[in-house]
């Protein structure tokens, strides 16, 4: 038994952030570890029980917390990401999820053995995916753009409508099996409907005013639009349940396209707290399961029905839906594969389970393995075959790491080509065409335009990068580029070329401790790396060997060597800077700008090794 309910909280917050560590360091899917990690604390082991310890608390803290995260995802649906994927994502969410559900409502009749009534409902409840679960594969998979935006779009638009579909299909089956129907309910729900869409709207519209008229503080802004959340999802799920949903997506989706600059500030606050939260609830919920219902889940009619609804209902549904559509036969087959159930499913089913019992529907004591069993299969396979399918589809931006180079000078057009040769993939983005004339000349793929403009954001692709580095001769700018993407990057893969300046006193001190890690190293800004360039130096990639160790390559080196980049056999790529603690071994490659002079003893030295074998030669024959 656990000692008390605040060590409990504890333990669901380590077990969920150290689920998202071990897949993250393993390169697993991440909702899968937490499946098998709650699965292991709560029925298997024993260990907590969160339903029965949080009590009356348990219901809200999902509710909310479901609120919040479907908020942040919709914060991020931007009707510019729409550029050429309005159809199939409009197709998608609603012809798609109309046939998903009639046809998973069949399913669950025919092979669940469920009644009609309670099959409607939870084939309703079952076209949801969620950002639970759909932004935690999208961020290991790296897709590529288009089928990425799509199952992302639908995963946050759909997840509202999945439980609209199942509150209105227990409205229709209540009027229709009533001794006297009466169409009451069905206009207030309606009526609540269009009220928490509109009342979302309302709320998202008005901290946008509040926020762009300065009347809330940078401060508060994150605490205000928490609280808005909260306040938006209850009053609208208190006059109609399940509604919330669909008011904080309208709330979010409102805020996403206002233009609002401190959002993007905040949305990146909220992802974090998001990744808490999806952490947290994902180990309460499966950690709540009971061993009965564990059991249940392989009862062969269960099983029978994950797979149709898998192989069947989810691919047919979008096909079909997408007929006309701009979307080519490997991405529909993608999406059509990938439908993970979250969140919403299970704390929404549960709450259905409850009232249908009521109702007198005895059947209805299957929804709840029935859905953990639609999840617990749909989060394993989809999570672990996601990046698989999309390479085999072509549809995968993994590959060796890119780097994404901001400013076009003699310098980073050569470190360009250099990284070019080694096969590593490299874009230059600089807003001067003048300047990326070098890249054009030297054959450099480039972007034209501000790395910093929203437009840059929503034209530029940078899946293929995995590190960045700002090198232009604007020392504040660079570090303001750092700062922006270090979150969508991480520290560690962001670098700005030296602030430092000799002919400064410590002038750019303030420049030095402001976004990313310095590359290279200090002593060498811009200006000191074109000047060599200038000199003669030369870019030197040197592979370490038994017989040529790091060692060797030391005392060998002239003083006046530049390290850049490491690269491994793996294809792992790691830049030189201050804080690396890499020690370089047998196999590695090492590239650097090196002096003249050395280049050219080397030379000398191949010359004269060529010209004593020849001389050799002659002397046999």
């Amino acid at each position: 038994m656990v000692p008390s309910l605040l060590f409990e909280v504890m333990l669901v917050l380590l077990l969920g952030i150290g689920s998202q560590w071990v897949a993250w360091r393993y390169r697993l899917p991440a909702i899968v570890i937490m499946a098998a990690t709650g699965l292991l604390a709560g029925p298997i082991l024993g260990i907590i029980h969160p339903e029965e310890n949080f009590g009356a608390l348990y219901s809200p803290i999902i509710s909310v917390a479901v609120a919040i995260i479907l908020f942040e995802g919709s914060l991020n649906l931007s009707f510019k990401e729409l550029r050429g994927l309005g159809k199939p994502i409009f197709r998608i969410s609603t012809v798609g999820a109309f046939i998903a559900w009639i046809l998973g409502s069949l399913t669950a009749h025919y092979i669940a053995g469920l009644s009609w009534a309670v099959a409607f409902v939870i084939g309703g409840l079952f076209i949801v995916t969620g950002p639970t679960v759909i932004m935690p594969l999208l961020r290991q998979s790296k897709l590529k753009p288009r089928p990425a935006k799509v199952l992302k779009w639908e995963g946050i638009i759909v997840d509202p409508i999945g439980a609209l579909l199942a509150v209105f299909a227990f409205e229709i089956i209540t009027f229709m099996t009533a001794e006297n129907p009466d169409g009451t309910l069905l206009v207030l729900f309606f009526a609540a409907s269009i009220f928490a869409a509109i009342f979302g709207w309302l709320c998202g519209k008005g901290i946008g005013w509040m926020f762009e008229t300065g009347h809330i503080p940078e401060f508060l802004k994150s605490p205000a639009v928490f609280v808005v959340v909260i306040l938006c999802f209850t009053v609208a799920d208190e006059i109609m349940h399940e509604t919330g949903l669909l008011s904080v997506t309208a709330m979010g989706i409102t805020l996403a396209n206002m233009g609002i600059s401190s959002i993007s500030d905040m949305r990146h606050f909220k992802e974090n707290v998001s990744v808490l939260l999806i952490s947290a609830i994902f180990i309460m919920l499966t950690a709540s399961l009971e061993r009965e219902t564990l059991y249940q889940i392989f009862s062969p009619n269960i099983i029978g029905y994950v797979l149709l609804m898998m192989f069947i209902v989810r691919p047919l549904s979008i096909f079909l839906s997408t007929i006309g559509t701009e979307m080519t036969f490997r991405e529909k087959a993608l999406v059509g594969w990938i439908a993970p159930r979250g969140i919403v499913a299970l704390t929404v089913s549960g709450y259905f389970a409850t009232v249908l019992m009521a109702s007198g529907y005895e059947d209805a004591d299957l929804l709840t393995a029935l859905t953990f069993a639609l999840v617990i299969f749909t989060v394993v396979a989809h999570g672990f075959s996601i990046s698989w399918l999309a390479k085999k589809l072509g549809l995968s931006m993994e590959g060796t790491p890119g780097v994404l180079i901001v400013g076009s000078n003699q310098f980073t057009v050569r470190l360009a080509n250099s990284l070019q040769t080694s096969d590593v993939p490299v874009l230059i983005v600089d807003s001067s065409w003048e300047r990326l004339r070098l890249a054009r000349k030297a054959g450099i793929p480039f972007y034209h335009g501000s790395m910093l403009s929203e437009q840059t954001e929503y034209n530029l692709d940078t899946m293929p990068y995995d590190y960045l580095i700002a090198a232009t001769d604007d020392n504040a700018y660079n570090a303001l580029i750092c700062t922006t993407f270090i979150p969508e990057y991480g520290r560690m893969n962001v670098f700005k070329v030296s602030p430092y300046r000799p002919y400064e006193d410590g002038s750019s001190a303030m420049v030095s401790k402001v976004g990313g890690r310095i590359l290279f190293d200090k002593k060498f800004p811009m200006e000191i790396l074109n000047d060599k360039l200038n000199e003669g130096y030369v870019f030197r990639k040197t592979t370490l060997r038994e017989r040529f160790t790091y060692q060797d390559y030391l005392k060998e080196k002239d003083e006046a060597t530049v390290f850049l980049y490491l690269l491994r056999p793996s294809g792992m790529l790691k830049f030189y800077s201050e804080e690396m603690r890499t020690v370089p071994t047998i196999g590695d490659t090492i590239i650097s700008l090196t002096p003249p002079n050395k280049e050219k003893a080397k030379i000398q030295a191949k010359l004269e090794n060529q010209r004593a074998n020849s001389n050799n030669n002659n002397q046999n024959k």
